[in-house]
């Protein structure tokens, strides 16, 4: 709220103004930002800034596993971290998903969005969304939609 104690309007920024913004930052998903970069690109850009802590904080969480060699327990918490990365690619091009169960190794999705109808959708399913969960949790044997 600001002083006024009326509501400060929030903005959603669309999946093309997203793509758009990181292309035009020339936001490398390969490079580990320190914390002197991230301070200095909150000067200029707050928000590309929290995006790429955020993206770094999940990445992090989940570093303890892939060092040790261990496979991180598939609970829902964590299935939802991975699968914001498979969302936001698919973000960029109009759909989404979400979670809707874990069912012993299978876990199912719904797609979403510009995904629903799209003839490529069950490619995306495969070689997005399975590889990016399959990547964390090898025990999963399959990533089905669910509609």
């Amino acid at each position: 709220m600001s002083d006024a104690g009326t509501p400060i309007p929030m903005r959603r920024f669309s999946a093309d103004e997203i793509a758009a913004r990181d292309q035009e930052m020339a936001v490398d998903d390969t490079h580990w930002y320190s914390e002197d970069e991230l301070d200095a690109l909150d000067e200029r850009d707050p928000l590309l800034a929290a995006r790429i802590a955020q993206r770094q904080a999940r990445i992090e969480r989940l570093r303890p596993y892939q060092a040790s060699g261990e496979t991180p327990p598939l609970t829902e918490a964590a299935l939802i971290e991975v699968l914001e990365e498979a969302r936001h690619i698919l973000l960029r091009d109009g759909g989404d998903l979400e979670l809707v169960a874990i069912e012993g190794s299978v876990v199912r999705v719904r797609l979403k969005g510009a995904c629903v109808g799209c003839p490529n959708s069950m490619l995306d399913l495969k070689n997005v969304v399975e590889k990016i969960v399959r990547r964390t949790f090898p025990q999963v044997t399959e990533v089905k939609n669910t509609y």
